[in-house]
């Protein structure tokens, strides 16, 4: 769809980016070879307008965060309000601020039981990067300096620093910069699609986590620290764990006193149609980490919510915790933070997710399930993949390994619907105030693409 284009500046721009701007998780010398950056100018609802005036469906919110869409005022009220009242301070002082301790006490409040405690940051990043220096700080205060090893899954996904990039499971980024630094490990995910096998789901899903129960034992538990992992793989192509997979890990941090780290920053605040996903797989955490969706992007916060297990040895027995950040809190951060909750709250998003748009998708889903090229359709609230497969039966995989994803991925941005390529799993991670008309846009788009996918591939349809 087009509108009036706002300028005509686009090219300046474009060029300007190409000469000054170096992207994340960008591909710089190719990105120039395509013509450069599409500038993304407007936004309001669930749809963005670029510098020529085209408008774009967002089904991959923003960066799986703008969960209550684009455009609210009452969020950007909230900052402005904040500004002109206190712009910033920070909390190393022996200071708060408002806004900070009010929406420590709400996270308090909607988090999973004894969650109670909250250090802040202003990225996922950040926030893992945090627990990694805290657990450590937990086992040493404990007499237990020897557990420092944090066991996660390939495809995991927890950030871009040094310590939580090393804490995810990804390769290609391990490929660079010397990673994983020492004491991560990483074990398979309870991926069923790529590792099963002949195995049932729920058979493999006790598979995936006795492979976190082995390497334990080949560590040694008394040098591990923590088990971290997101309820739902999210950056690593949506991978839905059987449903035997998170009992089965609990049972096992509970065995040996390994503490339980979720990170919920892609599927928290609604995204699963729960307020955060430990709800719907029934996970017991020690330590959690919050961000995207906690202001729907609209400002950068992160946070680490602390159990009770946890913060009582740091508060009585750990002294200084000599780490923080200058934006730890940062009242207009947190202000918006309030405000986007309350909105989550008055509109009833995450019910209608779980009650309306979540089965809703999974039921479109299934209309293209029966595609040639579709090996599985997955799917938990408004997160969902389509994996493409070149023999259903088999599960096997289109060679090489990420072509196919790719390419039915640009079909879709050529008509104008921003998804995502995880390997060859096309994702869909859209705003919760996305309704049935947006899911059908999406299902009719993402079915003229896998024919045009065919096509390219030469499959026969």
């Amino acid at each position: 769809m087009s509108v009036p284009a706002t300028h005509n500046r686009t090219a300046a721009w474009k060029d300007s980016d190409g000469r000054h701007h170096l992207h994340p998780f960008t591909d710089t010398k190719a990105l120039a070879s395509e013509g450069g950056s599409r500038i993304i100018v407007k936004a309001e609802g669930n749809h963005l307008t670029d510098s020529d005036g085209r408008q774009v469906l967002d089904a991959m919110a923003g960066l799986w965060c703008v969960n209550v869409g684009y455009g609210r005022r009452e969020l950007a009220e909230a900052a402005y309000s904040q500004m002109l009242e206190l712009p910033y301070y920070n909390s190393f002082f022996k200071t708060a601020t408002p806004p900070s301790i009010e929406l420590a006490e709400k996270l308090a409040a909607i988090t999973p039981a004894g969650l109670n405690h909250v250090f802040y940051g202003s990225s996922g990043s950040e926030a893992n990067d945090t627990i990694v220096r805290m657990v450590r700080h937990y086992w040493q205060i404990k007499g237990q300096p020897e557990r420092t090893v944090f066991i996660s899954r390939e495809h995991a996904y927890h950030g871009s620093t040094m310590a939580s990039a090393s804490l995810g499971g990804q390769a290609a980024m391990h490929g660079q910069g010397h990673l994983p630094l020492p004491g991560f490990e990483h074990v398979m995910p309870p991926y069923w699609f790529d590792y099963g096998g002949d195995l049932s789901p729920e058979a493999f899903g006790l598979k995936a986590a006795q492979a976190v129960e082995d390497r334990i034992l080949e560590i040694g538990p008394e040098k591990v620290a923590a088990f971290i992992g997101e309820p739902i793989q999210g950056a690593g192509g949506v991978i839905i764990p059987p449903n035997s997979y998170w009992p089965a890990i609990q049972t096992i941090c509970d065995k040996y006193g390994i503490l339980l780290i979720a990170d919920e920053v892609i599927t928290g605040f609604g995204r699963t149609g729960h307020w955060f996903a430990c709800e719907h797989f029934g996970i017991k955490p020690d330590i959690m980490t919050l961000a995207k969706g906690i202001t729907s992007g609209y400002l950068p916060l992160s946070a680490v919510m602390v159990g009770e297990r946890v913060a009582e040895t740091l508060i009585e027995q750990g002294g200084e915790f000599f780490h923080g950040y200058t934006y730890s809190g940062h009242p207009a951060c947190c202000a918006v933070a309030l405000a986007n909750i309350a909105l989550l709250e008055r509109e009833g998003l995450v019910e209608r997710v779980r009650d309306e748009t979540g089965p809703y998708l999974a039921a479109r889903l299934q209309d293209i399930a029966e595609h040639p090229l579709v090996g599985e359709v997955r799917s938990l609230g408004l997160i969902a993949a389509v994996e493409l497969s070149a023999d259903k039966a088999s599960r096997a995989h289109f060679e090489p390994l990420g072509r196919a994803g790719t390419i039915c991925r640009d079909h879709c941005l050529a008509q104008d619907v921003v998804m995502r390529a995880v390997r060859d799993a096309v994702i869909i991670s859209p705003p919760l105030t996305f309704g049935k008309p947006e899911i059908d846009c999406c299902i009719e788009v993402l079915g003229r693409a896998l024919d045009a996918t065919a096509k390219d591939l030469g499959v026969q349809l």
